[in-house]
């Protein structure tokens, strides 16, 4: 198999995030016999403000976008329908508020070391989309990493002190560098850019293009 590495770019409360990975798991379902995907997940903050922690949802996009709450709501609905469409839980995703989600990505960057990144990164989208949980409460983080089997106390750990701070710093600026200013972006084999939640089946197409241009190079 021909092997496939893609670089995810995204945040926790970016709920084009969470739908562009559903769309990205059908993609690599589809294609399971002709790639061997390697998926690593790197943070960017939509609300780095940790002071501008909760606002309601609704009220903050309408400022945000200069667009009416109605406008938003129904914004919002139309995820709603795609989401469950896909399987996720996005039964609450009005009700939250804004949430700074650094403290989020340190338990992810940890999570990492055991190999459970997406399991830690899908229980956070869960916890914000589905429950309208506060993400940046670290009794709610230590939760959601007691819910795939990592442990508890040693999340609260983490979050009291500075672990993984300096990586995940390192990982933002590293890709705002490389031009990524809006998330789902998708980096494949460290080349080629997707930006967006894209279908499936165009995900399935533009792997299958990157690597015959990636076989004809190294042919040539």
């Amino acid at each position: 198999m021909k092997p496939l590495q893609i670089d995810l770019v995204s945040d926790i409360a970016c709920p084009w995030c969470a739908i562009g990975y559903a769309r990205l798991e059908q993609a690599m379902a589809t294609l399971k016999d002709e790639f061997d995907f390697t998926v690593e997940w790197h943070a960017f903050e939509l609300n780095p403000d940790a002071t501008s922690d909760g606002e309601p949802i609704l009220q903050a996009l309408s400022r945000k976008y200069g667009r009416s709450p109605a406008d938003m709501e129904a914004a919002q609905a139309n995820m709603m329908a795609i989401a469950k469409d896909l399987g996720l839980n996005f039964t609450r995703m009005q009700e939250r508020y804004t949430r700074n989600t650094f403290d989020g990505h340190r338990l992810v960057k940890w999570a990492g070391k055991q190999g459970l990144a997406t399991e830690m990164k899908k229980a956070l989208f869960t916890a914000y989309f589905g429950e309208a949980a506060n993400i940046a409460d670290p009794d709610v983080l230590a939760a959601c990493a007691e819910s795939i089997g990592l442990e508890g106390d040693k999340a609260r750990a983490i979050l009291a002190s500075d672990d993984y701070a300096d990586v995940v710093r390192a990982d933002e600026a590293r890709y705002q560098r490389a031009g990524v200013s809006a998330v789902p972006t998708f980096i494949i084999n460290q080349k080629y850019m997707i930006s967006g939640a894209q279908e499936p089946d165009s995900l399935i197409e533009a792997f299958r293009q990157i690597a015959a241009e990636t076989a004809a190079t190294a042919a040539d």
